[in-house]
Parts: C-alpha cells; sequence; structure tokens
C-alpha cells in the first residue's frame, strides 16, 4: 500500500479532523486574500477618484485661467514697440511719442513666426489742442488689431476699432462737456459722433480721445505714420522683457521695446495662481489617499501576521492530536518495516493536502469577502497571478511547518512501546 493510498484513506477515515486542519489554513488564506482584496480595491478607487479629481480640476483650472485672462485682459496691454530714436525720459514726460515709423512694421511683425507677443495693435498718440472745445486731450488713432500670421484662430480684439466718423471718450471729457452717446462734436473740423463713453478709470484715459487710425493721421498730417504698436506678452514669454525685446529687434531692428511691469507682473501671478491651484488639489487629493492607504496597510501589516500564528498554532494543535489518535496504527507500520522517514512522509503529506484545500477555500472565501465590501470590483481582478501563488505556496508551507514536529515525534516512536498492552 503506498502514502498516497494511506493518506486517502487516513482522510477519509477522520474527516472531521482533517476538516478542522483545512479550516485552520483556509482562516489564514482568507485573511489574506481579503487584506490584499481590500488593499487592491483602495487603489483601484483611488485612481479612479484621482482620475476624477484631475478632471474636475482641469475644468476648474481652465475656467479660473479664462477668468485671469479676462482680468488680465481688461488690464490692458503691457508691451510698447516704439521708434529706435525714441528718447524714453521725452516719452513719460508728455505720455506720447514724439518720433513715428511706418505703419507697415505692424504687418511685417504679423507676417513673422514671433511667439513672445500677441494682439499688435498700431496706434498714434498725440497731445493736441481740441480747438472747438478749448481743451487740451490726448488723441488716440486705433485700428484693428493685426492678427499674427500662423494664428489659424485670432483671439478676441482686447480694444475693439473705432469706425470712421465715430469718437469714444475718457471719463473726465465727456462728462465736463454734458456728451452722451450719439451726440455730435467736431473735431479739428471733422464731425464726429459719439460712439461711447468710458466710465472714470483714475488715468490719462479720462482725458483721451479715440477715433480712427486713417483720420488720426490725416488731422495731424502723419499720413501711414504710427508712433506706437502696442501689444501683449504671450504666456511662454511671462516676465521675459529681454526675450521680447531679443525677438522683436531681430525683425524690428529700428525699434525699442518697453514693458509696463506691473500689468505684466500682475498677469504673471494670476497665471501662476491658477497653475498653482491644480497642483496643490492634485497634490492635497494625493496626499490623503496615500495616508489612508498607509493606515489600512499598518492594520492589515498587524492583523495579518496575528491570524496566521493562530491558525499555526491550530494546525499544529490538530496535528499533535492526529498523532495521538494514530499512535497504535503508525506502531504497525513501524513494526512491519517502515522507517521513520516514510512514516514523517505520510504525516507530511496530510499536513500538504489540508494546506492545499485549505488554500483554495481561503482565498476563494477571501476574494467573495473583498468583492462583497466593494461590489464594483469584480472578483477576476482579484485572482492575479502573484497573489495565488503566493497563497498556494505558502499555505501548504504553513501546514507542514506547523505539523512538522508532531510528524517529527511519531517517526521517533518505539514501536514497541507504542504496542505493548498496558
Amino acid at each position: 500500500m503506498t502514502i498516497t493510498h494511506l493518506v486517502i484513506r487516513e482522510i477519509s477515515h477522520r474527516r472531521l479532523s482533517f476538516a478542522l486542519s483545512v479550516a485552520a489554513v483556509a482562516a489564514a488564506c482568507a485573511c489574506a486574500a481579503a487584506s490584499l482584496g481590500l488593499l487592491r480595491s483602495f487603489d483601484l478607487r483611488t485612481d479612479t477618484i484621482v482620475a476624477q479629481k484631475e478632471a474636475q480640476v482641469k475644468v476648474q483650472t481652465d475656467s479660473l485661467m479664462e477668468a485671469y485672462r479676462r482680468i488680465g485682459t481688461k488690464m490692458g496691454f503691457n508691451v510698447l514697440i516704439l521708434p529706435k530714436e525714441q528718447n524714453l525720459a521725452d516719452l513719460y514726460a508728455n505720455d506720447y511719442a514724439a518720433h513715428f515709423m511706418p505703419e507697415s512694421l505692424v504687418e511685417t511683425l504679423a507676417a513673422s513666426n514671433i511667439i513672445t507677443i500677441q494682439h499688435l495693435l498700431p496706434t498714434i498718440q498725440q497731445k493736441i489742442n481740441w480747438p472747438e472745445r478749448r481743451r487740451t486731450i490726448i488723441l488716440v488713432g486705433t485700428r484693428g488689431e493685426v492678427p499674427l500670421a500662423f494664428d489659424a484662430f485670432p483671439k478676441k480684439a482686447m480694444l475693439e476699432p473705432v469706425p470712421a466718423g465715430k469718437i469714444v471718450l475718457g471719463w473726465e471729457l465727456h462728462n465736463s462737456m454734458n456728451l452722451d452717446v450719439g451726440d455730435k462734436v467736431r473735431l479739428m473740423g471733422r464731425p464726429f459722433e459719439v460712439m461711447t463713453c468710458h466710465p472714470e478709470r483714475g488715468s490719462k484715459d479720462d482725458v483721451t480721445a479715440w477715433i480712427n487710425l486713417r483720420q488720426t493721421q490725416e488731422l495731424l498730417g502723419k499720413k501711414g505714420l504710427i508712433n506706437g504698436i502696442m501689444a501683449l506678452e504671450c504666456n511662454c514669454a511671462m516676465g521675459q522683457i529681454g526675450k521680447i525685446r531679443e525677438e522683436i529687434e531681430k525683425i524690428l531692428p529700428n525699434t525699442q521695446v518697453i514693458e509696463f511691469a506691473t500689468q505684466a507682473l500682475a498677469r504673471a501671478e494670476s497665471r501662476k495662481k491658477a497653475a498653482d491651484y491644480a497642483v496643490e488639489a492634485l497634490e492635497n487629493e494625493k496626499t490623503n489617499r496615500e495616508k489612508l492607504r498607509g493606515e489600512k496597510k499598518s492594520f492589515f501589516s498587524v492583523l495579518l501576521p496575528v491570524v496566521v500564528m493562530v491558525c499555526a498554532v491550530l494546525a499544529a494543535l490538530l496535528a499533535f492530536a492526529n498523532v495521538r489518535e494514530r499512535r497504535e496504527e503508525i506502531g504497525i507500520l513501524a513494526a512491519v518495516g517502515w522507517s521513520g522517514g516514510r512514516i514523517l512522509m505520510l504525516i507530511i503529506l496530510r499536513a500538504f493536502a489540508a494546506g492545499i484545500a485549505g488554500a483554495v477555500i481561503g482565498y476563494a472565501a477571501g476574494a467573495v469577502v473583498a468583492a462583497a465590501a466593494d461590489r464594483s470590483m469584480p472578483i477576476a481582478l482579484l485572482l492575479q497571478g502573484k497573489a495565488v501563488a503566493a497563497v498556494l505556496t505558502g499555505a501548504p508551507l504553513l501546514s507542514i511547518v506547523a505539523s512538522w514536529l508532531p510528524a517529527l515525534a511519531a517517526a521517533r516512536q518505539d514501536p514497541a512501546l507504542v504496542l505493548r498492552k498496558e
């Protein structure tokens, strides 16, 4: 009779004892499988939550960026391109440039591949006497913004063009002269209709009148000329005035570039705040999820060894009980010539069978428990190769180790003492 046959016969004869041994191993395996499953479930939910948070933050960030963009647009242009010979001290003293350059330069700039600025607006700004009203004002001639050649989707204009025959007045001008939209006025002999009356801005805009660029050039005798090109820094070059100057001077060598630092800094800080908000929101979510996972992992790292130790002790006690019940059987086997090694193998094989059965039953039970705790997770995700292999290897090993001392004691028994009648 082979060892395998004897193991099968013994299991069928002592079913309760074997079932208890399987249950001890299965309990340890179920705890391990459930722990792994719950951690896996938490990781999957974390990935989903973080992905949703990323999408949510992206929407919020895009909205915030758009809001900051609109705020930045309201701040106005922050780059001014001037003729090379313009003295900046005179510019700041007079509020306008005294030197002029060809209007065609803005077309040259727009046709280039410049990426550091956008919203190109050629203008003439001049302090003049409004003879009909006996007022000194700043006259600004504007036209529509010139789109960049490579921009397939031109951006909305920061400053709407003023049609010919129309005039836009700053707050102090229309308020002091009791003018309103639709009123007729004359400027340097030309008739104009008030198109817009700006609210108070607290700057030189309050004493500024805007008219069409062509009419401004005709009134001032500067046909085809401008004294400035307004622009807005691109986000890619925010605050890098040196980079902007270098790029523009390569395209327009007879010009100089100045930056309105306050507006540029405010735009840069607003963009940075929006970007920082996105990073901080995601990092906080990830940190919280990692903290929760660490707490769960710490709990399982304490619970699992305790359960395994208890199950191992229980398996050892059951093995001792089994050996005690089989003393006469083992004594007979030794008397008929079975060596201690074969007897040891007989008990170890039974322990191995209990380990395999416990591993299968325990892992399945643990997977069911984990799936029940998180019904959104398919059980199939728990049946991962490495985890299954670890349990199928570890469970029989646990059973064998727990049964080793009882098996060793059985193999060393003296058959004469075992079979002696008392």
